[in-house]
């Protein structure tokens, strides 16, 4: 029991370095650039209380797992720009190294499995509970990127229709909070924080 209390505890200080994982996301105040968790935690307090307007039927213990471990794996891998315009397969494979080294190296056997399978199911989306998570992963960062006037979308050149994009997935977590996130696009091209084109 030492041994798998030494390896818990072990990987609840490897998991403190997601602090130092730096987004895009400037904070609401505008003061500085969010880390990775800090953006897991607002996304749990998110599903708590958003729960409601998934499309499906979610068990809620599940969806705080899913948004608590889900970005992890950026210890090892980093964070990715959702507008970087990058690799996806190259992404996917340094997310999955990462995670493995992470989950299965790091913990003990049944629980680095059960990590592993959270975080596929996060990343696949097929269950109602990741398909909700997903969707609040896309919410977040726009109700950010509104409310400090469209900084970060100003600073890396980001369309509306990148935004609307990276914004129609959600229709499967919610089609209430995407007709929501729809209608908060279209007010950022009304007040000039986004290029239409």
């Amino acid at each position: 029991m030492a041994d798998r209390l030494s390896t818990q505890l072990a990987f609840i200080l490897e998991i403190d370095r997601l602090k130092t994982v730096i987004r895009r996301t400037y904070l609401v105040d505008g003061s500085r650039h969010e880390n990775s968790a800090e953006h897991s935690w607002h996304l749990a307090v998110m599903a708590l209380l958003l729960v409601e307007h998934a499309e499906a039927p979610v068990n809620l213990e599940r969806l705080v797992q899913l948004v608590l471990i889900h970005d992890l794996v950026e210890i090892g891998a980093g964070d990715t720009y959702a507008y970087a315009g990058v690799d996806a397969e190259a992404t996917r494979e340094r997310e999955e190294k990462a995670a493995r080294e992470l989950f299965i190296e790091g913990l003990p056997d049944d629980q680095g499995r059960a990590m592993l399978a959270l975080w596929h199911e996060f990343d696949t989306g097929k269950t109602p509970e990741a398909r909700f998570a997903r969707t609040l992963d896309r919410l977040m960062p726009l109700l950010h990127n509104f409310h400090t006037g469209g900084r970060s979308w100003k600073a890396h050149g980001v369309t509306a229709d990148q935004v609307r994009a990276r914004m129609l997935p959600m229709r499967d977590g919610s089609e209430v909070l995407w007709r929501y996130a729809e209608d908060l696009v279209d007010q950022a091209v009304l007040e000039g924080m986004l290029p239409e084109k």
